[in-house]
C-alpha cells in the first residue's frame, strides 16, 4: 500500500459512467476520487480546489472534446491524464491525438460482455493510475522548451555505409510521443526500424499510418514476412509478437502470436533477443520511456554481442522505468535526453563499421 493515496478526478459527461468509475476506483485502498466533473469546463474550476494527483478523462464529451481540453491544460496545469475511450476508430483517432497532447495512457471501454469487460477494465484503469501517478509531464509546462543540440554533420557518407544496419525501438507509457519525436527527425535513408511499442491492436495501424504522414520514412503497422530495408519503419502490430529473422542476405520480420513475455505482447524482450541472435554487431538498440523493465535482459543480449544501444535520460522521460533497467542491467551505453537521440543515433551509425 502506498503512504499516501492517489488523489482522481473523474471527467465524464454520463452520470452512470462517473459513478461506476468511482465505484470500481473505490475498492483500491491507494487510490482516492476526490471529485467527478460532467465536462472540462466543471473539471477546469474543480481542479485547483480539490488538487487531484491524477485525471481519468473520456475522450468523447459534447461541450468540449477530452483532446481540446488537454490542448488546453497542459501548457497550463500539467497533470497526468489517463483517458476513457471507446473502440471505435474514432474514438481510436481521438485518443492519439489525447496521447499527442499530453495523456499519459488510455483505457477501453468495454464494448462487449459488460460485466466481464467492465471487471477487466477497471483493473487496467486502476494499475494505468498507478502508473501515471509516478509520471513525469512538467514538460508539457509552456515555459519550458527542450531544444536538440544542433549538429552541423554530414551523415550521409554514414547512412550510405549503413544499408545492412537495424535500429531496433522499445517503448511503453508515454512512448507515442517519444516515437514520433525521434522518427520525425530521421533522413529518408535511414537503416531499417523495428519497433516495439505496448499498444492494443487496432492502435497500432492507426498510430502508423500517422506517423507516416509526419516521418520523412515510410512507417507501417508491420505484417509477417515484411522486408526491414532502407528507409522504412515496422511498428509491431497490438497482440502479436514481432521477431528480426534472416533469410540468405536479407532481414524479415516475423509476426505472430504468442503468451505475453513481462506480461506484454508485442513485448520488447522479443524483439531485442531477436536482434542479439540475427542482427548482432550490425544493430542498434533504443529504450525510450516506459514503465517495468520489458526488454532489459535483450538490450544486454545485444550489447553483449557487439551492438550499439543508448536509452532515455530520466529528466525526458513520462516513466522512467524501462531505460532505468535497462541502464541497471547494462544493457544501455549510456543515458540521452530524448531530443538528443536522432543525433546520437546518427553518430553511432558513423562509429559503426
Amino acid at each position: 500500500m502506498l503512504n499516501k493515496k492517489i488523489r482522481v478526478l473523474i471527467i465524464d459527461d454520463m452520470a452512470l459512467v462517473r459513478d461506476i468509475l468511482a465505484a470500481g476506483l473505490a475498492k483500491d485502498p491507494d487510490i482516492e476520487v476526490v471529485g467527478t466533473a460532467a465536462d472540462p469546463y466543471i473539471a477546469a474550476d474543480k481542479i485547483p480546489k480539490l488538487t487531484p494527483d491524477v485525471l481519468t478523462l473520456d475522450v468523447e464529451m459534447p461541450r468540449m472534446d477530452g483532446v481540446e481540453f488537454l490542448r488546453k491544460l497542459m501548457p497550463q496545469y500539467p497533470l497526468p491524464v489517463v483517458m476513457v475511450s471507446s473502440l471505435t476508430e474514432k474514438g481510436q483517432r481521438i485518443t492519439l491525438d489525447a496521447l499527442q497532447a499530453g495523456a499519459v495512457d488510455f483505457v477501453h471501454k468495454p464494448s462487449s460482455n459488460i460485466d466481464r469487460g467492465l471487471n477487466a477494465m477497471m483493473m487496467e484503469l486502476r494499475t494505468k493510475i498507478k502508473i501515471a501517478s509516478i509520471a513525469n509531464v512538467s514538460h508539457w509546462k509552456s515555459s519550458e522548451k527542450r531544444s536538440a543540440i544542433a549538429s552541423n554533420i554530414d551523415h550521409s557518407k554514414a547512412l550510405a555505409k549503413s544499408t545492412d544496419k537495424i535500429i531496433v525501438i522499445g517503448a511503453s507509457t508515454g512512448g507515442t510521443e517519444a516515437i514520433r519525436s525521434v522518427i520525425t527527425e530521421f533522413p529518408p535513408l535511414m537503416p531499417g526500424i523495428v519497433i516495439v511499442q505496448h499498444m492494443p491492436a487496432g492502435f497500432t495501424k492507426m498510430f502508423s499510418e500517422r506517423l507516416n504522414t509526419q516521418a520523412q520514412m515510410e512507417v507501417r503497422e508491420a505484417c509477417d514476412g515484411d522486408r526491414i530495408i532502407t528507409g522504412r519503419v515496422l511498428i509491431a502490430p497490438g497482440g502479436k509478437h514481432m521477431r528480426i529473422i534472416r533469410s540468405g542476405g536479407i532481414y524479415q520480420v516475423s509476426v505472430s502470436d504468442g503468451p505475453q513475455v513481462n506480461g506484454h505482447c508485442p513485448s520488447v524482450e522479443v524483439l531485442m533477443q531477436s536482434a542479439a541472435t540475427h542482427v548482432g554487431n550490425n544493430a542498434i538498440g533504443i529504450m525510450l520511456t516506459g514503465m517495468g523493465g520489458d526488454g532489459a535482459d535483450g538490450m544486454k543480449a545485444m550489447r553483449d554481442v557487439g551492438a550499439r544501444t543508448l536509452a532515455q535520460d530520466e529528466s525526458t522521460c513520462v516513466v522512467f522505468g524501462m531505460p532505468k533497467v535497462a541502464w541497471e542491467k547494462g544493457g544501455a551505453e549510456k543515458l540521452v535526453p530524448l531530443q538528443n537521440i536522432p543525433e546520437a543515433t546518427m553518430q553511432l551509425l558513423e562509429q559503426m563499421k
